[in-house]
């Protein structure tokens, strides 16, 4: 599909469904998340510092460097990408800089949230916030700047920890009245926060189920009775990837060999199979054949 078809899609689904949307930390997870049969895929700012960067979440990564991993995310997996693009890289005139970009490299949706930078993890302390005016500026810059309007902008307040789940529900509407598409109150705290903001709003939400943070695991099932449309698995690929990693290193360090690892690996043909290998062989051939395709 075209970044426009996936766009559509997205927008789509999430009238009409309950997505679980995993964070892909590099490419091949979203192409692994395809395979697997998810529908979209999420390119969150922390994972992406970590990962790439190996930068902690505070807002160091530039926007040149996140459109190019949309670019390289969108090509890979085929899929919906729904990118993290933190407070916008600046102010209103710079989320228009920041919505070009990003859409052009192809992301079906934007999420913009209402922190100070240097902003923090949306489940630690010390966060500060925009004024709610300066928040609504930025929307409308991104409303009026995208081109095709299934683009979806998220808006997303980090308000619960501040200003209370009264206060985070009053920036949300804020941030509808000023054309946001969907709402993301981050670090809810309990069951009940999940279903108030549900009972307040009637157009898709966010609910973000990352781990070791302030809100409980609900599941994708519990969170659609509830009314969300987007369920956020962030970091859990990254967390477990380098969990694995860990592990096998000590392995490593300790028998002198990862033959004890191989039958937790995934196997060569396994790779092949997920990065297409064959197919790029028998284009190779082709080439050389002179064969040409149908």
């Amino acid at each position: 599909m075209t970044p426009s078809d996936q766009r559509h899609q997205l927008k789509a689904m999430i009238a009409d469904a309950c997505l679980p949307v995993p964070g892909a930390p590099f490419p091949l997870a979203g192409r692994l998340a395809a395979a697997l049969g998810y529908e979209a895929v999420y390119l969150s700012g922390a994972a992406f510092s970590a990962a790439q960067l190996g930068l902690p979440d505070v807002g160091l990564f530039t926007l040149t460097e996140l459109a190019e991993e949309t670019r390289r995310l969108v090509r890979a997996s085929e899929l919906p990408v729904i990118v993290d693009a933190d407070t916008g890289f600046g102010e209103p005139v710079n989320v228009v800089r920041t919505v070009s970009e990003l859409e052009a490299a192809g992301a079906a949706a934007i999420q913009l949230e209402d922190q100070v930078l240097p902003k923090r993890c949306g489940h630690l302390s010390g966060k500060s916030l925009v004024e709610p005016a300066s928040m609504v500026a930025k929307i409308r810059a991104a409303i009026q700047t995208r081109t095709d309007p299934n683009l979806v902008i998220i808006a997303r307040t980090d308000a619960r920890a501040l200003e209370g789940l009264e206060g985070a529900l009053d920036r949300g509407r804020a941030y509808l009245d000023a054309g946001a598409d969907a709402l993301f109150v981050e670090a809810l705290e309990n069951r009940h926060e999940f279903e108030q903001v549900a009972d307040a709003f009637d157009v898709p939400l966010v609910a973000n189920m990352t781990e070791f943070g302030k809100s409980p695991l609900l599941s994708v099932s519990e969170l659609a009775e509830l009314g969300y449309a987007i369920v956020l698995f962030p970091v859990t690929l990254l967390r477990i990837a380098m969990k694995a990693m860990e592990a096998a290193l000590v392995v490593i360090d300790e028998e002198g060999t990862q033959h004890s690892l191989l039958d937790l690996m995934q196997t060569r043909q396994e790779l092949y199979d997920l990065l297409g290998y064959s197919d790029y062989e028998q284009q190779d051939r082709a080439f050389f054949s002179g064969e040409t395709s149908s």
